[in-house]
Order: C-alpha cells, then structure tokens, then sequence
C-alpha cells in the first residue's frame, strides 16, 4: 500500500483544536517581547527583509549563547513568532537568538541552511562563551545541519558548538518530494539527499539529542529515531527522547521553564 505522505506530515490535522495554535503563540510572543524592553535586540545579518535574528539578553553576564530555530515546514512562520520560548534558557543566564531565514518558494533548503549559517556567525560574534542550539521541525532540522560534514559555519564557531538538541526534527527529506508541499519547497532529487542529515556524515563527534514526543505522527517517530541510530554508528554522541504525552505542539512548552526535562537535555545532559 502507498503511504499517504500528505497524511503523515499532517500534524494540525491529527491534533485537536490545533488550528488556534498559531494566533496563541503569536499573542504569547508578543507579550513576551513587550515585557523585555532594552533586552531585546534585532540585528540584520544580511541583506533581506527576514535575515534578522532577535537577540534576547539575561541579566548579567551570558552564560553563553543559545539558538532556537523556528518550524514550519520551511514555509511558515517567523521569528518573532516564537519568543516566548526563549524565557527558559534565558531564566538559566543565557543569551538566546532566534534566528530569521528566507522561506520557501523564494528560497530553496540549501540557502536556508546557509543562512542560519550566517545568522549564528553573527549571533556568536555578539556573545562569547558556548554556544547550544536547539530547532524545531523544520528547524530542528536546520540546527542538526550545523553539525554535519558541510557545515556552513566557520571553524570557530563551530568548535563552540557543544550540544544540538532537534525537537522533532526532520531529518530525512526525501518523503516530502511525495507531497503537496514540494510544489513550493521545490526539493529535486539531488537536494532533498544533500540536505537529508541522515545521509550526510556527523563533522567530529557532536552531541545530539533527538527529542520527540510520544504521541506525535509515526513520520515523526521515525525521523528521529532513524538520525540517532544511524548518527550512533558514525562516532556522535547521540541520544533519543520520546517524551510522554507530547505531539508536535504541545513538545515546546518545555523551552519555557528553565528546568524542564527538554532544558536539562539542552543544558546539562551531555553524553559521554
């Protein structure tokens, strides 16, 4: 039988009430950023309406700097849409940039990896100390291609990088030609396995946590549990967390409370 591959990245469709999520993280967001004042920054890190990141600062000296990387399927959202969830890293004594990038159709997956490339340069070049980077979805796929063999950051900033945490990241692209979203995200055969993390080799040994929750769509389950194991047998470090009672929404409660398990996985966990 032929999967429904439309079906299995569905996620709205199989979580109910989720057709309101998207106003309610807006508003949150928006609070949030009211409520920061002078500890927000934008900064414009090429040319482009959406090659911005916002740069959120704790009281104090950083303890380093965190990145989130927003979702969407490459096709949606914004950053701004998301800064409520820099509270939990923030409350730890990390700076947090939430980087912008060029979505699809009038950019291609490629570019949007070297932008969020060029978006950390310009993040780390801002914050010393660590850098831990964490995405969701679509952008948890974008944080794990920092730390592959192409990887669009320098050395040095790489060599900063401790830890990736991918919140139900999609990790293997080739399924998404099979659905209606390729009409925008115009993946070819040649990109869609380029950018695939799966079929791409760890730079080093990096830490990666594969974070996903319990109750979300089996291709989501698969994706994360496909790039821990193959990853394993590459000399990363990596780890898989199916949390409980988690879909691919409710999953990013956790970066709000500096002591979630999600933020200990981000902060303190970090495999032998």
């Amino acid at each position: 039988m032929t999967p429904d591959w439309d079906d299995a990245f569905a996620n709205m469709a199989h979580v109910p009430g989720s057709a309101a999520l998207p106003g309610f993280w807006a508003a949150r967001a928006a609070d949030y950023r009211a409520r920061l004042g002078e500890s927000l920054r934008e900064i414009s890190y090429g040319a482009g309406e959406r090659r911005r990141l916002d740069l959120i600062l704790p009281e104090g000296r950083p303890e380093g700097l965190a990145v989130f990387i927003h979702g969407g399927f490459w096709l949606a959202f914004g950053k701004s849409d998301w800064t409520h969830l820099a509270e939990g890293a923030r409350a730890r004594g990390w700076a947090v940039a939430l980087p912008g990038y060029t979505l699809a159709p009038e950019a291609s997956v490629s570019i949007m990896t070297r932008e969020i490339g060029e978006a950390l340069g310009a993040a780390a070049a801002l914050v010393e100390g660590p850098l831990r980077l964490a995405g969701h979805s679509a952008g948890g796929h974008l944080a794990t291609r920092m730390i592959c063999d192409d990887s669009p950051l320098s050395a040095d900033v790489l060599a900063r990088v401790e830890k990736v945490v991918s919140i139900s990241g999609l990790h293997d692209l080739r399924p998404l030609r099979r659905t209606k979203m390729n009409e925008r995200l115009r993946l070819t055969p040649e990109e869609a396995a380029s950018e695939s993390p799966v079929l791409r080799r760890p730079l080093g040994s990096p830490r990666l946590t594969c974070w996903v929750g319990a109750a979300e769509r089996p291709e989501f389950l698969r994706q994360s549990r496909l790039m821990a194991m193959i990853w394993a047998g590459l000399d990363a470090r990596t780890d898989l967390v199916e949390e409980p009672e988690r879909n691919h929404f409710n999953i990013l409660e956790g970066l709000e409370h500096p002591d979630s398990p999600l933020l200990r996985a981000l902060f303190e966990s970090l495999p032998a």
